[in-house]
């Protein structure tokens, strides 16, 4: 329903109602029709529930059936330690969902508690929730607007909407109907939404919605569509499928292989057991839990506050950052670029050379004079930011104000666009005047009408706000100054050009975008031209092809149309919350990876939606903050630049964890499978497979996300569907875990024919290797040396305290029975030792040889 093009009577008649409010009965019916005023939850997700739903994995599956089984034919051992890992899994995830429920509490706490109601034509204070369509409802500043509502009278009623619009000043609010159907919500100002704010004067409005009929109610249906998974949450989901699906295919035809050959069913089910927790990296969920934890943590040194793990990898996969203008892009401060005086248009730095002139005298003290921003105790002005705009003009040049003081004024009204005020000064009576050049200019003599709204048009072309200025001596104070005869017969004294300027780093910020392969977006509430000229400055807007498009033209688009344009798309003026959330869509649909600024209400549904949404920790409101993944707290378009660069270098490093650790369960299935092929003894118990996953393994892991990135923002995001195995790393976790299970095998054959601890020999071998290939694989083209053996020092002591680990369990007493191992001569220690070095010079090798071939593909982190 278009209100807003309605008359007052017209609303009135619709609704049922008049200016004297609904009767009691009336209300009380249309309450039972229409339900209580507040916002409905979707599906609440239980505590219960969520912690369940951490167990559905077929990996974890997997495991609590080799646990369940294990504790059946008498291993305790094992089952305790298998649980223990899943319940820390499970723990950590359940926390990460718990939190994300939060958005919609915070959405519901900005509903009103109280609101003043006329019922039977008295006033009376009720409950926001009983308010129905039709009550009419009293406005004053201060109070918060319960309902979305059609204004019916105002006394300079402001509004303050940035929550729901973006718009970063309140909008004076009119009676009369409006004539264009497709309007955005910031120019409907006739009407007033639910969760925004009175800031001035006074007014009585018609609730016309409720609910989730509200555009608030519109934003908590879109608050509850599901999140989007992170691209590492989709490869490992996807790996974690075919990983499930080939360890049950292992595990069954291994044991039905032994079972025909005759073996023993209670040895085969705890070697089928053995593959299966040897093929499932059990330590790769918390690694990559704690590592992104530590890159969090990390981040806050530069302004980016995580409130979800996973945002953290996210940000290395961007391929479009969607970004608000005012505040981020911009410094949130009107500033006064261009001044026209005297026929001349000159750039803000000029005036000092000119203030003398008598016009620009004048046209400095109207800035000054005609102007309610006020300076306080501690010399800030504040103020509406256009006025703080022109006072710091006036003050930069000096301009004394004290000896012109103000006699009277005509007060601004949104209708007629104006603001007066009289002034004494050398015995003189003089009013300045202020306002939309448009009316202005019709109210001064002796100009050239054309040329001047010409002069108007350039300045607007640059995307400026626009001022005109002007003055009349009188010869007396005017008792009641009239409108009719007190602005009119004006004298032009000047034009102002002012603008809410970029950032400073902004520039290198969208540069540095650029070259790392990520588009830049601008998404704004404002003008578009004032859009585009920032755009153009800034170098978002770069190319003839790139395109800047208002919400009525996209509301014009059919979804095939903006689908095959989205990627020409850089600048989006005067957009609704539906058409962010279709615009993060669409570019998610042409297969990006999208990261969305925002810091109002209407921003929360498009932020949860996007793959990344950041909402601004200085201007965004509470419900912004709980449906982003990451929080800026300086609310720097930079500072996402700085992430994104974070970002990439963590996802790098969990990749190298990731073949660091499958390359060791590559290892470990192929010495379990090819022994027994080749009449060797199974080499490893379930609780040495544990060992090695868990803690020889996990704690380099973690380290290796210390590494150090270079070159990170010189080349394109990582391909979304690119996969885990991708650039030969898959190749690379078959033939080094191949190679790590012939020396394995080879010395179990060594030590059983020599009559030494042979399963010993063989659980140190594996772990050793790990140690020197977790080395070789810190950089993808340069040998150890050449990156610096001591680059990483947080590497270098996980190896050392996992190979101090490894002698504790080998050589102490009361662990042997429990890990099934007998002390080493110094001998067998040392061909241990040199039998697992080869892991580390064969990797070395594969470098140097296949160097000049990957240099051109690899990423040197």
């Amino acid at each position: 329903m278009n209100w807003h093009r309605l008359s007052v009577a017209e609303t009135f008649e619709l609704l049922g109602t008049t200016r004297q409010g609904l009767s009691a009965n009336a209300a009380e019916q249309k309450l039972v029709q229409t339900g209580p005023n507040e916002l409905q939850e979707g599906k609440k997700k239980s505590i219960a529930g969520m912690l369940l739903a951490q167990f559905k994995d077929v990996m974890i599956l997997i495991l609590l059936a080799a646990a369940i089984i294990s504790g059946i034919i008498g291993d305790l051992t094992d089952t305790i330690v298998i649980l223990v890992i899943v319940i820390l899994n499970a723990i950590i995830g359940f926390f990460q969902e718990y939190r994300a429920e939060k958005a919609m509490q915070a959405l519901k706490q900005m509903a009103v508690t109280q609101a003043r109601v006329l019922r039977d034509g008295n006033t009376a204070w009720l409950p926001a929730t009983v308010l129905v369509p039709g009550d009419v409802i009293l406005l004053e500043a201060g109070s918060a607007v319960p309902a979305d509502v059609r204004i019916t009278e105002s006394v300079n009623l402001k509004i303050e909407e940035a929550a729901l619009t973006g718009e970063s000043h309140a909008i004076d609010k009119i009676i009369h109907s409006l004539e264009s159907d497709d309007l955005p919500l910031g120019d409907k100002k006739n009407m007033a939404f639910k969760g925004t704010f009175v800031t001035y004067g006074r007014g009585t409005a018609v609730v016309i919605a409720t609910g989730m009929q509200t555009e608030l109610g519109r934003i908590a249906k879109m608050l509850q569509e599901d999140e989007t998974l992170t691209p590492l949450q989709q490869r490992m989901a996807s790996f974690g499928k075919k990983l499930s699906v080939l360890v049950l295919f292992l595990c069954i035809l291994f044991f039905v292989a032994g079972w025909l050959r005759g073996e023993d069913v209670v040895k085969m089910v705890m070697t089928s057991i053995s593959l299966a927790v040897a093929a499932i990296p059990e330590a790769l969920p918390a690694v990559i839990t704690i590592s992104l934890a530590l890159a969090a943590k990390r981040m806050i040194r530069f302004n980016s506050l995580i409130r979800k793990l996973p945002a953290v990898e996210t940000l290395g996969s961007v391929t479009y950052i969607c970004t608000d203008k005012t505040g981020t892009l911009t410094k949130n401060k009107m500033h006064v670029e261009d001044v026209f005086v005297n026929g001349e248009l000159y750039e803000r730095n000029v005036l000092q050379t000119i203030k003398q002139q008598e016009q620009v005298n004048l046209l400095l003290h109207a800035f000054a004079l005609n102007n309610d921003a006020v300076a306080g105790d501690d010399k800030i002005i504040k103020g509406d930011s256009t006025e703080i705009a022109l006072m710091e003009i006036a003050r930069e040049q000096d301009i004394q104000s004290d000896t012109w003081p103000r006699l009277a004024e005509i007060a601004f009204d949104s209708d007629r666009k104006l603001m007066t005020t009289f002034h004494s000064h050398d015995n003189k009576i003089i009013s300045f005047t202020k306002g939309a050049p448009d009316i202005l200019l019709q109210r001064c003599a002796d100009i050239d009408l054309v040329a001047m709204q010409q002069q108007v048009d350039d300045m607007a072309a640059k995307g400026h706000r626009i001022l005109g200025f002007a003055y009349r001596y009188w010869d007396v104070l005017p008792e009641n100054p009239d409108i009719e005869i007190h602005e009119s017969g004006l004298h032009f004294l000047g034009l102002t050009g002012i603008i809410d300027p970029p950032r400073e780093e902004v520039f290198d910020a969208v540069a540095q975008c650029k070259t790392a392969g990520i588009v830049p977006v601008m998404i704004t509430g404002d003008h578009p031209l004032t859009a585009k000229t920032i755009a153009e400055r800034i170098g978002i807007l770069s190319s003839n092809n790139d395109l800047v498009i208002t919400g009525q033209q996209l509301a014009a688009m059919d979804n095939d149309n903006f689908l095959a344009k989205v990627e020409r798309i850089k600048v989006y003026a005067r957009v609704s919350p539906e058409q962010k959330l279709q615009i993060v869509k669409m570019l998610q649909q042409k297969g990006h990876y999208v990261a969305m600024t925002g810091d109002g209400v209407n921003d929360a549904p498009s932020l949860k939606r996007a793959n990344i949404g950041i909402a601004m920790g200085i201007t965004g409101t509470d419900v912004s903050k709980e449906a982003a993944h990451m929080i800026l707290l300086d609310d720097n378009f930079s500072t996402i630049v700085k992430a994104v660069r974070e970002g990439r270098r963590i996802y790098d490093n969990i990749l190298k964890f990731i073949k660091y650790l499958m390359t060791t369960n590559s290892g470990e299935l192929w010495t379990l499978l090819l022994g027994p092929m080749i009449g060797l003894p199974v080499a490893l118990l379930p609780i040495h497979i544990l060992w090695i996953n868990l803690v020889s393994d996990g704690l380099p892991a973690i380290s290796l996300s210390f590494e150090k990135g270079k070159d990170i923002m010189n080349r394109p995001p990582r391909p979304p569907q690119q996969s885990v195995f991708a650039n030969g790393r898959g190749l690379h976790m078959i033939w080094v875990g191949m190679l790590m299970a012939g020396i394995a095998l080879s010395a179990q054959a060594w030590a059983i024919n020599n009559g030494l601890h042979w399963q010993t020999i063989v659980f140190n071998v594996l772990c050793l290797s790990q140690m020197g290939h977790v080395m070789a694989i810190r950089s993808d083209n340069q040998s150890l040396f050449g990156a610096g053996i001591f680059s990483n020092k947080p590497l270098i002591g996980a190896v050392f305290i996992a190979l101090l680990l490894q002698i504790v369990v080998t050589y102490t007493p009361f662990l042997q029975p429990i890990f099934q191992t007998e002390s080493l001569t110094l001998n067998e220690f040392i061909i241990v030792g040199a039998l697992s070095s080869i892991v580390f010079f064969a990797v070395e090798i594969e470098k140097a040889v296949f160097k000049r071939n990957r240099g051109h593909h690899s990423t040197d982190l």
